[in-house]
């Protein structure tokens, strides 16, 4: 149980966490499940096609001068056609026929960008909305506007099959209280007793109610040290976080065992890393929990600097299946109309090669898609020039998402603040806009 309690925060913060979630208006999403490709997918191998890229091939046009991370050569081929999908028939590519089916309930957006082409700094703009460290993390922000569901469960939990770069700097509640903090689970193991190490208490003697009166009076030794010093949210979160990890031996054991589901919905999802994170997730957001990140890998898979293309093949097969059964899951459950799923990485790749067949970072203009929770579904926003190297019409920067993302769960992200160290801080900080165009 000590190790779900996470470790001790040290932040101090003015102000007090919402106790219950009020909305600036109607949400159109109750919970998030995003799918995060950790180390950035190329936006023309999937959702942006661009001929130009493969009838230019081995030239190096002005469009794509411009240095990302590291020096880069000509254009390289994209060898993986497109065809029109669905009844909107936007076009989708042959890696991800899957996921093509599903389109009518997907919104691609084309045009996103962000600040930095490096992992770390992007990473940061995407899931904390600044590119330095300690800011709250999107969930938690998202956690402490609405609250949760379920007082038996995390109401933010991170699954990763592995460490992603910078692991809980990502999901970080940083100011706000600890509490927020998402709950990170790596599930490379389907057996909830290493799932969740620690959850049940080590002595097997103990019977619930001597546990609950062990709890009750570390509570009041807690409380009593709260009143003497009113000024440590830590510990205040840190009371909740026992209470919470006491009651986890319950639920979480069912909640986390996806071995619990027909043996048909498993193989619709597959059985990979990747496959078992999407059903877990819905698993959770079925009992409650607010947001839940599925990272796709340990440390950054889609990072492809070299062998670019096989690389691809690889990963593309692997999140087909499992993505589009989680949409086709959530439709048929009646919860895509208000779960928002979100899919993407911390930016593109560049359509010029970089060593050995390989492509580099490029943060001026890459791909992200949004499906269920109020937005439109088989539609198109915004786009890259003719080589997919920048975003040139309906740019949409990440704090633009972030501020779609909040309007769908019921925020004005500018309203949506927390006061600490003499300023309101809030996820977008001065920037961002709704991207209106998109929402049905």
């Amino acid at each position: 149980m000590a190790s779900l309690v996470g470790p001790t925060e040290t932040a101090r913060a003015e102000g007090s966490a919402a106790k219950n979630a009020i909305t600036h208006h109607a949400p159109r999403a109750k919970r998030v499940i995003q799918l995060f490709m950790n180390g950035g997918p190329f936006q023309a191998d999937f959702f942006d096609p661009k001929p130009a890229i493969n009838q230019f091939a081995g030239q190096r046009p002005k469009e794509v001068e411009f240095r990302t991370e590291n020096k880069t050569g000509g254009l390289m081929p994209v060898p993986y056609p497109y065809r029109p999908r669905g009844e909107s028939g936007l076009p989708v590519s042959d890696l991800l026929p899957q996921i093509g089916e599903c389109i009518d309930d997907i919104c691609v957006i084309r045009s996103l960008h962000c600040d930095n082409p490096n992992h770390g700094p992007a990473l940061f703009q995407m899931n904390n909305g600044t590119i330095t460290p300690t800011r709250p993390s999107m969930g938690s922000w998202m956690l402490y506007g609405l609250g949760s569901e379920n007082a038996d469960l995390p109401g933010y939990v991170v699954l990763c099959p592995g460490r992603p770069v910078r692991f809980a700097e990502l999901w970080t509640s940083a100011f706000l209280p600890g509490e927020f903090q998402g709950t990170y689970i790596n599930h490379t193991d389907l057996d909830p007793a290493k799932l969740l190490p620690n959850l049940r208490s080590a002595d097997v003697s103990l019977t619930l109610a001597q546990q609950r009166r062990q709890l009750e009076l570390l509570r009041r030794i807690n409380a009593k040290h709260l009143e003497q010093h009113p000024d440590e949210p830590a510990l205040e979160a840190r009371i909740r976080s026992m209470e919470t990890a006491f009651r986890m031996q319950f639920a979480a054991s069912e909640a986390f065992d996806i071995r619990l589901e027909p043996e048909t919905i498993r193989e619709e999802y597959g059985k990979s890393h990747y496959a078992h994170g999407c059903l877990m997730a819905r698993r959770l957001i079925e009992r409650g929990v607010r947001f839940v990140q599925v990272y796709y890998g340990n440390g950054q898979p889609w990072d492809t600097h070299s062998n670019h293309d096989e690389q691809v093949k690889r990963l593309a097969r692997d999140i087909d299946q499992p993505t589009a059964a989680l949409l086709r899951d959530l439709k048929r459950r009646g919860l895509l109309e208000d779960t928002l799923v979100i899919w993407g990485g911390e930016f593109g790749r560049t359509s010029t090669t970089e060593g050995s067949n390989g492509r580099d970072h490029n943060h001026l203009g890459f791909t992200t898609w949004l499906a269920g929770g109020g937005v439109r579904g088989g539609t198109s926003y915004g786009a890259t020039d003719d080589f997919a190297f920048r975003a040139v019409q309906d740019k949409v920067h990440v704090h633009d998402l972030h501020a779609t993302i909040l309007h769908l769960l019921g925020f004005n992200h500018e309203h949506l603040t927390y006061r600490h160290a003499g300023r309101d801080f809030r996820l977008t900080d001065v920037y961002g806009r709704v991207v209106s165009e998109i929402l049905a």
